[in-house]
């Protein structure tokens, strides 16, 4: 039987306009569902924050159940949900079995963190008990991305539900399926008791109300920087916690003793995997001076080499960008950085939404490519001649997220990763990796700092209390 029925998959009816889900690759319907309005968003939270308290003093071993169950649901049901991600994304096959696997796994890390030691006993100068307890935060609202729609919901939706929160998602309408409706449609399935996971997919008029909704204490963010600054500071003005996981311009950097027969794939993968659609693409490739022509060259040729296509029907590489407004964007990029002077090695042209794979040569600060988020399949390759012109380059970026750097010396590779500010490094390694058990974020323009994973997703999804106890009153001078 199926997870996900297209008549049922939304039981409480929203308030908002109808929606179509459609497949990128196509442009065929696959659905229609309901946005959620303001007034929605308020509804939820309250119904939300009535289910919470019952949940919160739920037994740990209770709520890990239903995480453990979740986390057997994602595989269960694999091949229906890769067909969401691959129709509703784009993604290619391999990665819709990425995501869902990374989504079984967050929800088993997340059934481990119910058990977790909720605190410690602290010394006193009185007479008494003192300990500090990790509390539930409440009601949590999450707003997540198109790009990898289930890893990104998945990744606090999980956690703050074993920690005895509840949680108002609202997921990308692009991918509101792969993205929401699959995570109430699995948790369901799971036992988790009604009104604790409410998905209200919507525009930013619904996520502006979650943001200042007053029973909505911690927002968990991921999108780009616009966003993710206007969220941090409309967050500001209520008040309360915004863990923000923002955009990116990732570097990778080849030294010169590295092993071009190696990195090659690596350098595309960094690149080119999803399209480009990912908050880690290694947007910068820094090249040692005496391997740079031939880096350009045998990456050239690898992105000629690549499919194109529709995931769904074909064997292929990359698949569809996910709708006209981020294909004019890349394209808008590429076209501006060869009137800048850039080199297009590979490339530059597009069929509806299939945007090939693109190499930039002789970038610089004046490329816009090089210098902004394109988030698509573009690689611009910049050479340098020193260490320290490499360390320059790649800290020059107001991003900070992911950095890889390739060389046969990994000591050397860890002493250079110093020079550079980044929350994720990768030593002989692109820049696009991800797993449960690791934190991830970035800093400056790319985030507030590691939320995700482990003590980072219990300090996201909690509050610290103090609290004493004394067998008798305690007595005071008046």
């Amino acid at each position: 039987m199926p997870l996900l029925d297209t008549r049922t998959w939304q039981p409480r009816r929203l308030a908002g306009a109808g929606y179509t889900v459609t497949e990128p690759a196509t442009g065929r319907q696959l659905g229609t569902l309901a946005l959620a309005t303001p007034e929605d968003i308020g509804a939820a939270s309250g119904r939300a924050a009535t289910a919470q308290g019952a949940w919160a003093r739920t037994p740990h071993f209770a709520r890990a159940a239903v995480l453990r169950k979740a986390g057997d649901l994602f595989t269960e049901h694999a091949a229906e949900l890769r067909e969401w991600l691959v129709r509703e994304s784009g993604s290619v096959p391999g990665k819709a079995d990425f995501e869902l696997h990374v989504a079984a796994q967050e929800c088993y890390e997340a059934a481990a963190l119910a058990s977790r030691p909720a605190g410690q006993v602290l010394p006193s100068e009185a007479p008494r008990l003192s300990y500090t307890r990790r509390v539930p935060a409440g009601v949590v609202g999450v707003i997540s991305p198109f790009n990898a729609p289930l890893i990104l919901s998945i990744r606090s939706v999980a956690p703050a539900l074993a920690l005895g929160n509840a949680v108002l998602l609202k997921p990308d309408p692009r991918t509101a399926v792969c993205g929401g409706l699959s995570l109430a449609a699995v948790f369901a399935a799971a036992g988790l008791p009604e009104d604790l996971l409410h998905v209200l997919p919507g525009g930013a008029d619904a996520g502006q109300a979650l943001v200042a909704d007053p029973r909505v204490p911690v927002i968990s963010f991921t999108g780009s920087t616009a966003a993710g600054r206007a969220v941090g500071e409309a967050a500001g003005r209520h008040l309360k916690r915004a863990h923000l996981e923002l955009g990116g311009n990732s570097a990778m950097i080849v030294l010169e003793d590295a092993d071009l027969d190696a990195v090659i794939s690596t350098a595309a993968w960094g690149s080119f995997f999803h399209q480009g659609q990912i908050c880690m693409t290694t947007g910068r490739h820094l090249v040692h001076a005496s391997l740079y022509e031939e880096y350009v060259e045998r990456l050239a040729a690898k992105a000629d080499s690549l499919a194109v296509g529709d995931p769904h029907l074909d064997q292929v590489h990359l698949g569809p960008i996910i709708d006209s407004a981020q294909l004019g964007k890349i394209s808008g990029l590429v076209e501006a950085s060869t009137a800048a002077g850039a080199k297009l090695a590979a490339g530059g042209t597009h069929d509806r939404l299939f945007y090939r794979p693109t190499v930039l040569a002789h970038v610089d600060d004046r490329t816009p490519a090089y210098t902004e988020e394109v988030f698509g399949p573009v690689a611009p390759v910049r050479p340098f001649t020193t260490t320290d012109e490499a360390a320059a380059l790649a800290a020059q970026s107001p991003y900070g997220l992911s950095l890889g750097i390739v060389t046969r010396d990994p000591a050397r590779g860890l002493d250079l990763a110093e020079r550079i500010p980044t929350g994720i490094v990768h030593i002989n390694d692109q820049t696009v990796n991800d797993e449960a058990v690791a934190p991830f974020g970035g800093v400056a323009a790319s985030g507030t700092g590691a939320r995700f994973g482990g003590e980072a997703n219990l300090e996201a999804f909690t509050e610290l209390r103090w609290t004493t106890v004394r067998g008798d009153v305690a007595p005071y001078p008046f």
